[in-house]
């Protein structure tokens, strides 16, 4: 093997290489979908904070307005948020797709983002936003859960 041919294989392992570590890159990439889930609860969790609870499941998807009134929501919210006082720190912990609810019920299209938490009454703690794409593609929340 003279040194031009080694020179040249070693050229292509570096270049075959480089290939793959970039498609290795970009099968771990974020899903695109991603950004779009997380401004949407981002977006209903502004509303939740400033106490407008009318506002929260008006911008919620139809699962959630058709599992609860505002009245019985209205309480949810008292019992859930007033307690814990003001909004100190969030942070997003995660976002998950599938295409079935933990609890059951029929196929579509679900995110789930965890957020950890701190208010001024309590430092820690979770909430879990569960999202559905409805029939005209948009993301609305349809579950809420603080831990």
């Amino acid at each position: 093997m003279t040194m031009r041919s080694f020179l040249g294989q070693r050229a292509w392992i570096v270049v075959l290489s480089t290939l793959a570590c970039l498609a290795a890159g970009q099968s771990l990439a974020q899903d695109p979908r991603a950004s779009t889930v997380q401004k949407a609860a981002r977006d209903w969790l502004v509303l939740f904070d400033s106490g407008d609870v009318a506002g929260t499941r008006d911008a919620a998807g139809a699962k959630f307005r058709d599992s609860v009134d505002i009245e019985t929501w209205s309480q949810a919210v008292a019992r859930t948020r007033t307690p814990v006082g003001e909004l100190e720190q969030r942070a997003m912990l995660s976002t998950k797709f599938d295409t079935v609810l933990k609890d059951g019920g029929p196929p579509g299209d679900f995110a789930v983002i965890v957020f950890r938490s701190s208010y001024a009454k309590r430092p820690e703690t979770y909430e879990t936003i569960t999202l559905e794409r409805e029939r005209d593609g948009v993301w609305r929340v349809i579950g809420f859960e603080n831990q």
